[in-house]
């Protein structure tokens, strides 16, 4: 018996192959290898280089082609609200405030939302329905801007206009926030570029949650429910502080996306060059400023001071990148740290 085990063994020794072991490289193409990573490297670099060449190259392109306006009206081009192209006086301030403010306002909007839908997805909904939805919401991100401005200027603004009124009556008496609320009910101003961007940019936000949800470990939320912790207590206390980078991360390319956008605020924000704290009035932001107005540029300070709000909305989003690279720096010591 023991001899026909021996003999089994030795068979399958021989007809196992022995690993190959490898020629030695000869010194000529070691050589040549050395020299094709170099290449490599010195060509990727040179692509991220080039990044960074257009990027500084942009930037001042369109700080010398705004230096006539900032020169002219210096630093109180950045707090004034004028804007009158007959006698050449120009501000940026009603601009710069109808960007911000629309897009904290659709972030405002945007972000519970778009959580709901990403823990729907992750935790609530049964198999069959996670990926109907999710194809759903991404949907929305492939849609033209113009296509929402459209939508929302004819369909929208109609039924938000009828709806001012009440907001006027309710919400417009409530102290402090009730002056947000007052105005006339046209239908279109902050409030409504706000909502509008906030449909636009939740596609961007809820997919980047769902994502990240789904790859918590499951030992974490079966441990926090073994507990008695609530689906909420789970998201709150384990879900969130888990993923808490990328769902920083995500709110951040939502805002990036709202601050940029053009032809959907144009249709709906008003373009007009009032400054008022009204979310119900007429505004502008500084795409729609340079869409409407950059073709009937007339004089060279008029075209100057439009290159001066490019660099301005250049100058902002720089700051939310580097702000948000600041945060994700800052809140990737504690990943993964989570406490019922």
């Amino acid at each position: 018996m023991d001899d026909t085990r021996d003999a089994e063994l030795e068979m399958r020794m021989v007809a196992v192959p022995s690993p190959a072991v490898p020629s030695r490289i000869s010194p000529a193409r070691s050589r040549r290898l050395h020299a094709m990573d170099r290449r490599f490297r010195w060509l990727t670099g040179g692509l991220a280089f080039l990044v960074l060449l257009l990027l500084v190259g942009v930037a001042l392109s369109l700080f010398l082609r705004g230096w006539e306006a900032f020169h002219h009206f210096g630093f109180a081009f950045f707090w004034s609200d004028a804007w009158d192209p007959v006698t050449e006086n120009f501000g940026a301030l009603v601009p710069i405030y109808g960007t911000l403010v629309s897009s904290l306002t659709a972030l405002l909007i945007a972000v519970p939302i778009s959580f709901g839908i990403a823990l729907f997805i992750s935790e609530l909904a049964p198999e069959w329905l996670r990926q109907p939805i999710g194809s759903a919401i991404e949907l929305l991100a492939g849609i033209p801007s113009i296509i929402f401005g459209m939508w929302g200027l004819f369909v929208f603004a109609p039924v938000l206009g009828s709806a001012e009124p009440w907001l006027n009556d309710h919400l417009g008496a409530l102290p402090g926030i009730g002056a947000l609320f007052r105005g006339p009910p046209m239908g279109i101003g902050m409030l409504t570029a706000g909502i509008i961007l906030a449909i636009m940019v939740i596609p961007f936000i809820s997919a980047i949650m769902r994502d990240v949800f789904l790859v918590v470990p499951a030992m974490l939320k079966e441990s926090a429910y073994g507990l008695g912790a609530t689906t909420w207590e789970v998201a709150r206390h384990v879900v969130l502080p888990y993923t808490r980078t990328a769902v920083v991360g995500g709110v951040f390319l939502g805002l990036g996306r709202a601050l940029g956008e053009t032809m959907a605020v144009t249709f709906v924000i008003g373009n007009a060059h009032d400054l008022h704290i009204s979310l119900l009035d007429a505004g502008n932001s500084i795409a729609a400023a340079l869409a409407n107005e950059f073709a009937e540029a007339f004089s060279p300070m008029y075209k100057s001071a439009l290159m001066a709000l490019g660099f301005i909305l250049f100058i902002i989003t720089f700051v939310v990148l580097v702000l948000a690279k600041l945060m994700l720096w800052r809140l990737g010591q504690g990943q993964g740290k989570v406490g019922l």
